[in-house]
């Protein structure tokens, strides 16, 4: 087995509906651009609040990804 090399990155994921929603959303827009994604690991979770009333759910996460060297999609 080869070493390997890993990029990790911060991202925060909002949803009106759940705090999973918020995570899910942030990888998957990631991913729409990034390649070799491998773990994504929720840091912080938390709530934004209008008139004492939940609005939005947000998800801090750390997320991975396999560095290779031949491609630039960075």
């Amino acid at each position: 087995m080869t070493d390997s090399v890993y990029k990790i990155i911060e991202l925060v994921g909002t949803s009106k509906t759940s705090w999973e929603e918020a995570a899910r959303n942030a990888v998957e827009t990631a991913s729409k651009t990034l390649i070799n994604l491998r773990i994504a690991e929720v840091n912080k979770l938390d709530m934004k609040i209008e008139d004492g009333k939940v609005t939005a759910y947000r998800a801090r996460i750390t997320l991975s990804i396999k560095y290779e060297q031949d491609i630039q999609k960075w």
